[in-house]
């Protein structure tokens, strides 16, 4: 009797690298300490603002000047990060924050408003320049663990501004001076990231170094050109002119405002609509960055099971009904549970918008800093009109209006599943791409990027030069 032959066994997929597992660690590391130094202004902020005798208006002039030259940093962020390379950008960023550091805390020390203007100027800048290169990596290291991770990298900033919060209070707690309590956070900081920035920051990967279908075929990659004079600007600046990157970008808007309006007046709502102390609306607060946390530690494993779509569309809806439930919840403990799916909500769109637009690593950098613009764009025009809205129904009630950015995020939400944005392979489908002797690369990759057996390939793109910084 005839025997059938044994199927061969299907390749164990090949785990991460031990190099990719270092960089994973240490930009987790750098996230957690970005949490860390913003949580550390926030929670210093009232004895700064005592010490200068500011009022609301006068400090709000100052940060004003923060804002701006932030939003200015994140438009050319995108050229500098083509044109440096995002070790040399990230290194650039923390010197400048560090010296940033030393004038906030000189300037109350001293009675000077102008120092601490200065100061404000440069450190919102310095995030502003470190936020592309540091988004750009998270990708690259999805890429090389061969599944989605971008949102513990978020989820990290997160847990360091919770950190910060209590080292901040501890610190005031003690009567630290402000002037003393920087200086020791710009010389540590500088320091750390001196020594994980090298080893944060991976080579490119081929896929990446070239548009993400053209890649299918074509052979090694060659070594990078020298870049030509503004061409880290001719590139950055045409992302611009990619509809699906703006579609995407007006999606991450919609998480920065809900991400934002919770973080300048959840606390203020509670305070004024349910007449309840400081102390218990920090808690309310504290809830929400919780959910908000969750969310992303959490995200990874949901986007890999549901993908991308689908998990936009859900969160959108999530924060919708929570911001609902907050600014018209009849009590407290409905307002907290609004707090909780609004938190939920928020936590994932930018890190999945930014995973959508980083299919092609020549423009990736160009692709980040439109969606961190209309971000920044969002938490300056946001604030005021919230303010405004609340002098006249109460600022609870006026948090309402922002659920109609949920409503658009839903009906864009399949943007960010098409393009050549994809998603990291996965790992049977490299395998089965290797089986074959690479034969099957490109089935794999469609798969991975949602194209079905009937759906047509896009044309194919020229091959870009990898990023010449690294």
């Amino acid at each position: 009797m005839p025997v059938s032959p044994t199927p061969p066994a299907r390749p164990t997929p090949p785990g991460p690298t031990p190099d990719v597992l270092r960089a994973r660690r240490m930009l987790l590391s750098l996230y957690f300490l970005t949490g860390i130094a913003v949580a550390t202004w926030l929670s210093r902020l009232p004895s700064i603002t005592h010490m200068l005798d500011l009022s609301s208006a006068e400090l709000g002039s100052v940060l004003l000047v923060g804002s701006v030259g932030s939003l200015a940093m994140v438009v050319a962020a995108g050229a500098l990060t083509t044109r440096w390379g995002s070790r040399r950008s990230l290194i650039v960023a923390a010197f400048m924050f560090s010296f940033a550091n030393v004038l906030v805390g000189l300037g109350p020390t001293v009675g000077s408003v102008g120092v601490l203007t200065v100061g404000i100027l440069v450190s919102s800048s310095s995030y502003a320049l470190a936020n592309v290169p540091m988004n750009l990596e998270t990708v690259v290291i999805e890429r090389g663990m061969g599944r989605s991770v971008v949102p513990q990298f978020h989820a990290a900033f997160s847990i360091g501004s919770m950190t910060g919060s209590l080292l901040g209070a501890l610190a005031s707690w003690a009567g630290l001076p402000v002037f003393a309590h920087f200086l020791v956070l710009s010389a540590g900081t500088l320091a750390y990231r001196l020594v994980a920035v090298p080893h944060a920051v991976l080579p490119v990967p081929a896929e990446l170094a070239a548009a993400s279908d053209g890649a299918d075929d074509a052979g090694p990659a060659a070594p990078a050109p020298r870049p030509r004079p503004g061409g880290g600007v001719r590139t950055a600046l045409a992302a611009w002119r990619e509809p699906r990157t703006l579609v995407i970008a007006v999606i991450v808007m919609t998480g920065v405002l809900g991400e934002g309006s919770a973080n300048n007046w959840l606390t203020v709502a509670v305070v004024d609509g349910f007449r309840e102390t400081e102390a218990l609306a920090a808690v309310v607060l504290g809830v929400f960055t919780g959910a908000m946390t969750v969310s992303r530690l959490v995200g990874t494993r949901v986007i890999d099971r549901f993908g991308r779509v689908a998990v936009l569309v859900a969160s959108s809806a999530s924060a919708f009904v929570g911001v609902l439930l907050f600014s018209l919840g009849p009590s407290l403990p409905v307002a907290v549970v609004g707090a909780v799916g609004w938190g939920l909500g928020v936590g994932l769109v930018f890190p999945i918008g930014v995973a959508a637009v980083s299919g092609d690593r020549a423009r990736m950098a160009g692709r980040v800093s439109v969606l961190s613009t209309f971000g920044s764009t969002a938490s300056i025009v946001a604030p005021p009109l919230l303010g405004a809205a609340g002098e006249v129904m109460g600022i609870r009630h006026a948090l309402a209006l922002i659920t109609g950015g949920f409503l658009v995020a839903i009906a864009l939400a399949r943007t960010v599943g098409d393009g050549d944005g994809g998603a990291a392979v996965e790992p049977a489908a490299r395998c089965d791409a290797r089986a074959d002797g690479g034969r099957g690369a490109g089935r794999a990759r469609g798969r991975a990027l949602g194209r079905g057996p009937d759906r047509p390939r896009p044309a194919r793109t020229r091959r870009r030069p990898a990023e010449a910084g690294r």
